[in-house]
């Protein structure tokens, strides 16, 4: 009998011990584990999902960036590697832009946010774009894009089965000239030749005005017409 009370008294006071302990691990993982705080983490992509697990956001480094998706499609066959940094998505799953930045691997470097028209690819693009030789344009880009992505794309590849390069040009400038090839209307920032500028451009890219202050301080405003000729200038030749 002596015995069984000794076993018994053990048997509480373990009870009451694992008790203590299991409450004292709860509280750890409610207050560190669910709080999830931590000080510094090092990952190689994070992906921002709702509830019913449709992605919203991935912030991933170049080998693990996500290639896009439209229209249910993910772009798995996309040549080379996207930059490292965050690609946004709608409540459809389809890509709406992003913001990356990459270099300097001797061909320049350079960063970009974009914002994507729907089921298409950029209209908006705050951008410094730099060239291995470090001339450089920083500044805002307005496109058109008129042909959803995944028609753009299957056009592309049809055009790239053609036999002759000079089919494929003529085929590609086609779609430039109907509009439908994503088209630069407009560049506002320093450019290239370190001056500030504004360009205006018609559908097929073609700069029609154009508004820069040179490097040097001249002002200059000039007109062009589709072949690229100045009809008007500011300050006129002397």
């Amino acid at each position: 009998m002596e015995k069984i009370k000794k076993e018994l008294r053990f048997l509480k006071i373990y009870s009451g011990l694992m008790t203590i302990v299991c409450g004292v691990l709860f509280i750890y993982v409610f207050v560190v584990v669910k709080s999830n705080k931590f000080v510094e983490i090092d990952v190689q992509r994070i992906n921002i999902v709702e509830n019913d697990g449709k992605i919203r956001m991935v912030i991933s480094n170049k080998s693990r960036q996500h290639p896009g998706t439209m229209d249910g499609i993910t772009y798995h066959e996309r040549k080379g590697q996207r930059p490292p940094g965050m690609m946004f998505f709608n409540e459809k799953g389809d890509e709406v832009g992003g913001l990356v930045f990459d270099g300097n691997t001797g061909k320049g470097q350079g960063g970009s946010l974009t914002f994507d028209k729907f089921r298409g690819d950029q209209t908006i693009q705050f951008i410094h774009e730099e060239d291995k030789k470090e001339s450089y344009f920083s500044g805002l880009k307005m496109n058109d894009q008129n042909m959803p992505l995944n028609e753009l794309i299957n056009k592309q590849k049809e055009i790239s089965l053609l036999p002759r390069k000079e089919d494929q040009k003529a085929a590609f400038q086609k779609l430039q000239d109907q509009g439908l090839l994503m088209t630069e209307r407009l560049r506002i920032g320093r450019d290239y030749d370190k001056s500030s500028v504004i360009k205006l451009k018609d559908s097929k890219g073609n700069v029609r005005i154009e508004l820069k202050v040179e490097d040097r301080g001249n002002p200059k405003l000039n007109f062009f017409d589709d072949q690229g000729k100045v009809t008007f200038s500011l300050p006129k030749e002397k």
